[in-house]
């Protein structure tokens, strides 16, 4: 049987959907790429939650212990599991959204990709946008549940702490998608893609808190860190998780995250425009 090109397939999800009584053809897109994940979503697992688990079992309990012997003052009396789990599930929020936002945006965008023929369609390039920020907002969700769970069931966190970090997550997460979407709709060389993720991602993997404590670092140093979205992630990620977070720091923190993802949206509603209108 004939396999329709991706962006038949994802205008006739949204032809779907004109039919049915919910009229909103971004679910359209979002369908599209909803059963392109059904095809790959084991591979996915690998680097969504089993990668960040991996650096839970070997760095929080085998090299917690000696960090806990020592007793670090940075730490604030908290066994090191339970101060680098949040970190962890903060970074692998950002880590999806570098994953699903930049390779596939640019696929995408390639003259046989969706985006230019869904945009030969009734679908508009608010609608593409919209549709593939809904699917990245589930993958980054589906993989901070996993993460969750694994916490619950180590004695990391509680329910209801675990039911309030999912927000956070899925917040750190658009913080850097919808940014990532913007920029990655209008390169032209995947060499770019490649360099954001050494020398974007890893470097705030390893100084934005995650694996020790932000004032552990020299003082210039800290203050770069200060202005890192993984920073203020981490931070929030970590109050909630430990129950550490005074509301006005976490509001901050959260204020922060939010005004990122807005602004990489609109970035993004005109970058879309300008590159499937062109």
């Amino acid at each position: 049987m004939a396999v329709a090109p991706p962006g038949r397939r994802l205008a006739r999800g949204a032809a779907a959907l004109s039919d049915s009584a919910v009229r909103v053809p971004a679910l359209g897109a979002f369908g599209y790429w909803m059963r392109r994940y059904r095809r790959t979503w084991r591979g996915s697992v690998v680097i969504s939650v089993v990668n960040p688990l991996l650096f839970l079992a070997a760095l929080g309990v085998g090299l917690g212990r000696l960090v806990d012997a020592h007793q670090s003052a940075h730490l604030s009396g908290v066994a090191y599991a339970d101060f680098l789990a949040p970190g962890l599930l903060a970074a692998s929020a950002m880590q999806n959204a570098f994953v699903e936002a930049t390779y596939p945006v640019h696929e995408a965008t390639r003259p046989r990709g969706a985006y230019p023929a869904a945009a030969a369609t009734p679908l508009s390039p608010g609608d593409i946008l919209t549709g593939h920020l809904m699917f990245i907002a589930f993958r980054i969700a589906v993989s901070a549940l996993a993460f969750v769970l694994v916490l619950l069931a180590f004695g990391v966190t509680g329910p209801a702490t675990g039911a309030l970090l999912l927000p956070c997550v899925l917040l750190v997460g658009m913080a850097f998608a919808a940014p990532l979407c913007a920029w990655a709709v209008g390169v032209e060389r995947p060499s770019r893609l490649n360099g954001a993720y050494r020398f974007v991602a890893m470097p705030l993997y390893l100084f934005s808190g995650t694996f020790f404590a932000v004032g552990q670092l020299p003082g210039w140093l800290q203050w770069a860190v200060t202005l890192t979205p993984l920073y203020h992630g981490t931070e929030l990620v970590r109050g909630v998780a430990l129950g550490t977070a005074p509301a006005g720091p976490a509001a901050a923190h959260a204020g922060y995250l939010a005004a990122l993802a807005l602004a990489g949206t609109v970035l993004a509603h005109r970058g879309y425009a300008r590159r499937l209108h062109r």
